[in-house]
């Protein structure tokens, strides 16, 4: 080994059976940087731009898509209305009873779902679906993809009836 491989490199690196978990992608950094700031919205009601200036001190943040980013933190809060009234089309309770943190993601894949059409739909809800391993309880990934499912007839009824 040489002095410029780290240590921690050489033990799992290179080793027969050890899978690496694929690096995540700038737009996966992104929804989750806005999951962390939308939650904080939802919790303090802080100012968007306050929100926003702390998320660029974070570590990592040189490594988000910037503009999906911003577009998906600003949006959430200035639509937040919008996307609640889509969402509560929905969701089983009313939008202000949902966990903070499920309530950012259902917000975030709604915003994808309406005006994100190039991602397709199918992307953007599973995209919120690992939001919610990642951040959400036990089961709440199942009901957001439930949620999420129902969202998209409404939001992208021809991507949906050409899928089926």
């Amino acid at each position: 080994m040489n002095a410029s491989t780290p240590k921690t490199a050489t033990k799992t690196a290179n080793k027969p059976g050890v899978k690496r978990a694929p690096a995540k992608s700038a737009r996966r950094r992104s929804r989750e940087a806005a999951v962390q700031g939308l939650y904080q919205w939802l919790l303090t009601g802080e100012d968007i731009g306050a929100i926003t200036a702390l998320g660029r001190e974070q570590e990592g943040y040189a490594k988000l898509d910037v503009k999906h980013y911003d577009a998906l933190l600003a949006g959430c809060v200035n639509e937040a209305a919008d996307l609640d009234a889509i969402l509560s089309r929905h969701v089983d309770r009313k939008t202000t009873e949902l966990s903070p943190i499920e309530h950012a993601i259902l917000m975030i894949g709604a915003y994808e779902l309406k005006h994100c059409v190039d991602i397709p739909y199918r992307v953007a809800i599973n995209e919120a679906v690992e939001l919610a391993k990642s951040f959400g309880g036990t089961d709440g990934h199942k009901y957001v993809n439930g949620v999420l499912d129902r969202a998209a007839g409404d939001l992208r009824p021809v991507e949906v009836a050409a899928k089926r």
